[in-house]
């Protein structure tokens, strides 16, 4: 869903927004040093009393979400962009199991790594730290607001939360309770901060605050993201689109592309791990691709393929040069025929978005090859795309998918948000 905020002309903030966004700051940044001082016990006691207050004003919550639905239905947004936006029974229960399976992970802050000795005596290693404050800009997705602070308060951090002008008054009420459950067990308030405005000039601030926050997450569309890497002062780890592909080798077991296809494409569309483009090799087009395409247009989904694909089936629709680097969030997929895995791996670095790959092959030669070639964030052999998780991929929770290489990449979860420093233990040695 787009927001304002991604539009990416500069706006000239008013003094009075401008000094109470560097104030919310740095109070986020005095808390931040309580935070990664905290104990284990303190950081889970919060997220348990945060659970029993969600529950307590669902009824409350739910209103303010339904408020939001009902003004972006009034402006014409999609279904299924409304769709990510509203807080159906599901994503309730996701959220607060959530809350539960943050309590249940290891907590990395002040984790002891990469132990040595060197020839002097003098014992070195890695101890995780948090990485202080965090800001994080997104869309759509109210649920976002409790997972993100979740997971940073877990690791030790501060977080300041702006999410989609659609999303205010769901995110103004779970940040009520979320700073509730914080005085009620002793966390800093001021480790949450859920940005009061809808102001577009709000970011235009926080994102020259490189004095009191630390790392900047912006987690939606490409325009969103092209303005904060353009925009900000702070580094930023961008949680960018998803265009995954799914490549049915020449060797593809007919009936697995058929089940991987499916489910990559419909288990839940409108996600930044579902199928948007499949690619097939040539010398499996006649034999695995009719299959897998007509099993689509059978449950509704639009094929817009290159000219081979739309020779090999009827419903097809040519698709546009455009097609190849959307992500569509719907029931559209764009389907290519080429003629190599050469060919498959040289269409992602074109119009990929460094997210997910998966190739279906009983070859293993080949399926080695796409492992070690193939450099996006979650790569990956006879399995569904949805598997890029933190969930499914033992992480727990995540904050994200990280499209950017350095510091984290991929499924983002607690290690993501910490960092580490050098930690020194001698016997007297001097350097000399």
């Amino acid at each position: 869903m787009s927001d304002a905020s991604t539009d990416s002309s500069a706006i000239i903030p008013d003094a009075a927004l401008e000094s109470e966004i560097r104030e919310l700051a740095r109070r986020a940044r005095i808390a931040s040093e309580r935070m990664g001082e905290l104990s284990t016990q303190d950081k889970n006691a919060w997220l348990a009393r945060t659970a029993e207050r969600l529950e307590a004003a669902r009824d409350r919550i739910m209103a303010a979400n339904e408020r939001d639905v009902q003004a972006a239905a009034e402006k014409g947004v999609p279904e299924t962009m409304r769709n990510r936006l509203g807080i159906s029974d599901g994503k309730w229960a996701d959220m607060i199991q959530g809350l539960l399976d943050v309590i249940a992970l290891p907590d990395p802050v002040g984790r002891i790594s990469n132990h040595s000795v060197r020839p002097n005596g003098l014992r070195v290693g890695q101890m995780a730290i948090p990485l202080g404050v965090i800001a994080m800009i997104y869309e759509s997705r109210p649920n976002v607001t409790v997972d993100a602070a979740a997971l940073c308060l877990k690791a030790g951090n501060a977080v300041v939360l702006r999410g989609g002008t659609e999303a205010f008054h769901s995110n103004q009420a779970l940040g009520c309770e979320l700073r509730a459950a914080a005085r009620d067990t002793g966390i800093p308030e001021d480790a949450i901060t859920i940005l009061p405005t809808t102001d577009r000039a709000a970011i235009d601030v926080m994102l020259k605050l490189n004095d009191s926050i630390d790392l900047v997450i912006p987690r939606g569309g490409s325009g969103l993201i092209r303005k904060v890497i353009a925009e900000s002062t702070i580094p930023v780890i961008a949680h960018d689109a998803g265009v995954c592909h799914v490549f049915l080798d020449e060797s593809a077991d007919p009936d697995m592309a058929v089940g991987i296809v499916h489910e990559s494409k419909l288990r839940q569309m409108p996600v930044c791990n579902g199928l948007e483009t499949l690619l097939c090799h040539r010398g499996a087009s006649a034999t695995v691709l009719p299959n897998v395409l007509k099993n689509l247009h059978e449950h509704g989904v639009e094929i817009r393929g290159c000219a081979t694909t739309c020779e090999l089936f009827g419903d097809a629709v040519p698709a546009a040069e455009a097609d190849w680097a959307e992500e569509f969030l719907a029931p559209v997929l764009a389907v290519r025929v080429v003629d190599s895995m050469d060919a498959a791996i040289e269409h992602i670095r074109t119009y990929g978005s460094d997210h997910t790959e998966i190739i279906v092959t009983e070859n293993y030669t080949n399926s080695q090859n796409w492992l070690r070639r193939v450099n996006s964030s979650t790569v990956g052999v006879n399995c569904a795309t949805g598997f890029s998780d933190g969930f499914q991929l033992g992480l727990g929770a995540e904050i994200g998918i990280s499209t950017s290489k350095l510091h984290a990449y991929g499924p983002m979860g607690l290690e993501g948000l910490t960092t580490r420093k050098f930690i020194l233990m001698g016997d007297g040695q001097l350097r000399g």
